[in-house]
């Protein structure tokens, strides 16, 4: 559930006016008390998700933090994948994207320009291993053109990739930002983009440069020793901010 927060209330702080929680009924009282902002629909498994009845009357969807592998959870949402629209709005990320690599015959039923955000283990379980940097990009360029998709490699310059094979290079973020829970935050404001409108490749883009400057904006107040992924929360205002301050 804690997974579940911070990449709520990234989102919201990115500028969606509404976030909705999909989460299973043991995570009820967590997410009311922790993010009473946010509205939540509950699955019927009591610790897993299951049935993945979400409904599609939502502008964008943020799926796979603190998800698990669940038997049951990568059946429905195997089921839910395949029933989706080619112009659903979808950013997969952690356990769905852990699902995708041991179900490769659902890579298929992603729409067209949905975004994946694989750290460096999730990407090798994606596009398997690479001999170096270089080689890396060539396997997730490749990727990228077969299942039309934008990959968000997330680390140090984190690189997105768009289905032409394009690279951008992240300027923005430090070192202290490689701790737990950066990731989820990171998912929060990319789908928050994605559900006010933005494109794909431009939801990454400004994401990931957002989420790095929010950081930078945290070790200054914090330092690198001590930044956790709430910080950044705390300071998607002031790099939002100062991005207004250059239109």
């Amino acid at each position: 559930m804690g997974a579940v927060l911070m990449s709520s209330k990234a989102a919201l702080r990115s500028g969606c006016g509404l976030i909705t929680a999909y989460i299973p009924r043991c995570g009820y009282n967590i997410l009311q008390i922790g993010f009473p902002e946010a509205m939540v629909m509950l699955d019927s498994g009591e610790e897993e998700i299951k049935d993945f009845n979400i409904g599609f009357d939502y502008s964008a969807y943020g799926v796979g933090i603190g998800m698990g592998k669940d038997e049951e959870t990568s059946r429905g949402f195997g089921i839910w994948l395949q029933s989706l629209d080619e112009n659903t709005k979808l950013l997969l990320d952690a356990d769905a994207l852990n699902i995708l690599s041991e179900n490769e015959q659902l890579l298929k039923f992603l729409p067209k320009n949905s975004i994946l955000t694989p750290h460096p283990k999730e990407l090798s379980r994606l596009i398997g291993e690479w001999e170096n940097d270089l080689d890396k990009l060539n396997k997730a360029k490749d990727f990228t053109r077969e299942y039309q998709v934008v990959l968000v490699i997330k680390g140090a310059n984190t690189a997105v990739i768009n289905p032409n094979g394009e690279i951008f290079f992240n300027s923005t973020g430090n070192a202290g930002m490689a701790t737990g829970g950066t990731g989820d935050v990171l998912t929060g404001v990319i789908t928050s983009l994605l559900g006010q409108g933005y494109d794909a490749l431009d939801a990454a883009v400004l994401g990931v440069f957002i989420h790095g400057a929010a950081g930078d904006y945290a070790k200054g107040w914090v330092g690198e020793i001590s930044l956790i992924a709430g910080d950044l929360i705390d300071y998607l205002p002031s790099a939002f901010m100062d991005l207004e301050k250059l239109n």
